[in-house]
């Protein structure tokens, strides 16, 4: 039997596949940047090109984050298509 037939009665293998070292690595770094973000309340003056707007740190951070997080994503679907 090849390995990507088994049997699925030992229930482990869902499991496995769920909490991969990497998964736990990302889902760790994705806590502690909360933290830091909400950590850091404090307000701010932020400068994009011209405007300069006054807001809570954490609301930059956090915005940056999801940014990142969204390009990331973008260009990992991206990679995965032929």
């Amino acid at each position: 039997m090849s390995p990507k037939t088994t049997e699925s009665g030992t229930g482990t293998g869902h499991r496995e596949r769920l909490l991969t070292p990497a998964r736990i690595t990302v889902l760790l770094l994705a806590v502690l940047a909360l933290i830091f973000i909400f950590e850091n309340t404090h307000d701010t003056k932020i400068r994009l090109l011209i405007p300069e707007v006054t807001m809570p740190l954490w609301m930059a951070l956090l915005a940056t984050a999801i940014i990142g997080a969204l390009c990331g994503a973008y260009f990992m679907r991206r990679r995965r298509r032929p």
